[in-house]
């Protein structure tokens, strides 16, 4: 790999875990009024979505793990991180599955990574506490990760395709 190339992806990479990073911590310092609990739109999962569709798999998958551990350890603690370790891993096989076999649009893809993202976090809650009451919940986030997601996923391709664009322009 040439340095020009490795400069371009140093400089790519950079940018989207800067960004991501930035959308965690405006939603860590802005409260959305959402009457459940826990719930969060999710805007770092924007970089998500936008990078599987531009960046591919790889990128996307460390992206997401380095933006996970670095907000884990800014604004977080061991526990939050591994709670957000599960949502995102398991957000992001969703998101893979179903964008690999076209299964859906940029925008049902953003929303199986919220949904995924909800059961993965619940279903570290209920190895905590060693209950699945903790599924009751289950139906108000399924609900919230439909709605986060397909916001996130009409910006993401709303995004994407600028990109596309500018690309093309070059």
């Amino acid at each position: 790999m040439n340095s020009k190339k490795t400069g371009a992806w140093v400089a790519t990479y950079g940018m989207l875990i800067g960004l991501a990073f930035i959308f965690s911590y405006l939603e860590a310092i802005i409260p959305i009024p959402i009457p459940i609990p826990g719930v969060k739109l999710g805007l770092a999962n924007l970089v998500t979505i936008v990078g599987l569709y531009t960046v591919g798999i790889r990128g996307t998958v460390a992206v997401s793990l380095v933006r996970i551990v670095l907000v884990g350890f800014t604004f977080g603690n061991a526990s939050s991180m591994i709670y957000s370790l599960a949502g995102g891993t398991l957000s992001l096989i969703f998101m893979i599955l179903a964008r690999r076999f076209n299964w859906f649009s940029q925008v049902g893809v953003s929303i199986l990574g919220g949904i995924g993202h909800n059961i993965g976090q619940l279903s570290i809650a209920a190895l905590v506490v060693q209950t699945s009451g903790v599924f009751y919940y289950l139906p108000f986030l399924m609900a919230a990760g439909v709605v986060a997601g397909a916001v996130i996923g009409l910006l993401g391709g709303l995004v994407t395709e600028r990109i596309r664009n500018f690309v093309k322009k070059l």
